[in-house]
């Protein structure tokens, strides 16, 4: 029975550690800032004809 208990024990902590994890690693996204969304090659635009 004690097997049981440390088998249960030991999947109830990993489970824990990795929703913990999973949570840090969504708030160090969140924490990080928006970068702008600029072109890094621009095409001027001289008219609609072909």
């Amino acid at each position: 029975m004690s097997r049981l208990l440390a088998a249960t024990l030991t999947v109830a902590l990993a489970a824990a550690l990795a929703v913990g994890a999973a949570l840090g690693v969504v708030a160090l996204l969140e924490a990080t800032p928006d970068q702008p969304n600029t072109p890094l090659i621009t095409y001027e635009q001289t008219g609609q004809g072909s």
